[in-house]
């Protein structure tokens, strides 16, 4: 079976993935659409961060996710 590093290598540009990494302190998640990856890092654009740079080391779970839910219109 492919490591979470391998799997996100193998994406397609574009796709909007989740990505689970170590930080100091614990795990935390970056959402969004994969920008770049490389042997080293990949780019996750995420809509509250921008642009986030993962090293693959790092990364504990990864896997494309659907796209976000349509926005409601807002109710007065």
């Amino acid at each position: 079976m492919d490591s979470p590093a391998q799997q996100l290598i193998a994406l397609p540009v574009g796709t909007r993935v989740v990505v689970r990494y170590r930080i100091d302190g614990g795990l935390t998640d970056a959402l969004g659409d994969l920008v770049q990856v490389d042997q080293d890092t990949c780019t996750v654009r995420t809509r509250r961060q921008g642009d986030v740079v993962v090293r693959l080391a790092l990364v504990t779970a990864a896997k494309p996710v659907p796209p976000p839910p349509a926005r409601r219109p807002r109710r007065f």
